[in-house]
């Protein structure tokens, strides 16, 4: 059977976005990998798929693979790609729309420039909200990876699990062995992505991110998030800031704690088409 899909991106992180508003859409892990696959299949980081409201508090259900075939919580770069997909596809004309995923509740905005503003929720910097196994929540934990110096994180969740570090050098930062190390790292039952955070001054930094399921990204705008989280919690950011990321800027915006974490940039389509599943 045929399936038709749109193509997208923010910043660099690319999407397959897939309509399942009328018929329902199930992949198989197995099945998610070879669509996420670029040589194989069509090549992405992530599948985003949009079902219909399973509540009245929201429009839409978001679901989110990763090219692994694991199925996540979170994807704000995503977000922002759904959001014009919803648009562009005629399945709402409403400027504000709100999308529940497995983990989340968050609040898409359609701006006048073309960009989306995304409302990712209230960070949780409890460790059972990662999970993450630590004796109490603290602005900074210690965490041990092999034979290795011992390294300084923040640890938050923004409907995903980040820990995010401080880099002096960040062209330099051992961003794929030690991500994937930490990814794995036993503290995190349910793995982890890792954020490389170079401030610049208050209002600007730079960031990379290796996501667990899909290696470094070129951009990953919950991980954008959550360090904007930690670089405020540690006097490092103020209430605004620009986050430099390989595939672009992000604006962000956090009042503190208890507050949602605002995150504008934009979303663009690059292509629609149609796949058919492999033989088995």
């Amino acid at each position: 059977m045929r399936r038709a899909f749109t193509k997208m991106q923010g910043l660099g992180n690319d999407f397959v976005v897939i309509d399942a508003t009328q018929t329902p859409f199930q992949p198989t892990p197995e099945q998610l990998h070879w669509l996420a696959d670029r040589r194989f299949g069509v090549g992405c980081d992530q599948v985003l798929v949009v079902e219909p409201p399973s509540s009245d508090q929201q429009d839409f259900d978001y679901r989110i693979y990763n090219a692994d075939g694991s199925e996540v919580g979170q994807c704000g770069n995503g977000a922002r790609a759904l959001a014009r997909f919803i648009r562009e596809q005629g399945l709402s004309d409403q400027p504000q729309l709100r999308v529940a995923t497995r983990t989340a509740r968050m609040s898409l905005h359609l701006l006048e420039d073309g960009q989306v503003r995304v409302d990712m929720g209230v960070p949780q910097l409890a460790p059972s909200a990662l999970p993450f196994d630590a004796p109490a929540r603290a602005e900074r934990y210690t965490l041990m990876v092999g034979d290795g110096a011992p390294l300084e994180v923040g640890a938050v969740s923004m409907g995903n699990p980040h820990v995010v570090m401080q880099s002096e050098d960040l062209d330099h930062a051992p961003v794929d062995a030690l991500g994937a190390a930490l990814q794995d790292h036993p503290a995190f039952p349910e793995r982890v992505n890792v954020g490389f955070m170079q401030v610049l001054a208050e209002d600007r930094a730079r960031l990379r991110v290796y996501e667990r399921g899909a290696g470094e990204t070129l951009a990953c705008g919950s991980g954008a998030c959550a360090a904007m989280v930690v670089g405020r919690l540690w006097g490092l950011l103020g209430p605004q800031a620009t986050l430099e990321l390989k595939g672009g800027e992000l604006r962000l915006e956090w009042a503190g704690e208890g507050q949602p974490v605002l995150m504008s940039g934009p979303a663009q389509t690059v292509y629609r088409g149609e796949f058919e599943w492999p033989q088995a």
